[in-house]
């Protein structure tokens, strides 16, 4: 499985894994950053133009977050 860049330490080694009730789990390995995502909100980047922008939620916020160009936004 590729890594990204973690939105939080801008590492390249946040991956995912689905657990048993099929929620996806994004866990950085770098800084123990972890956000659940919401497949539901899913669109096209404005960014880069691909439908690679998802919901990220963690413990204080809940993002958008482009796993292609690695940007988060609105």
């Amino acid at each position: 499985m590729a890594t990204q860049i973690c939105p939080e330490c801008k590492e390249d080694s946040f991956t995912w894994y689905i657990d048993d009730e099929s929620l996806t789990h994004w866990e950085c390995n770098s800084c123990s950053y972890h956000a659940l995502e919401n497949e539901n909100d899913e669109c096209i980047c404005n960014r880069c133009g691909n439908k690679t922008k998802t919901k990220l939620k963690d413990f204080f916020k809940e993002y958008w977050w482009c796993s292609n160009c690695n940007t988060i936004g609105q």
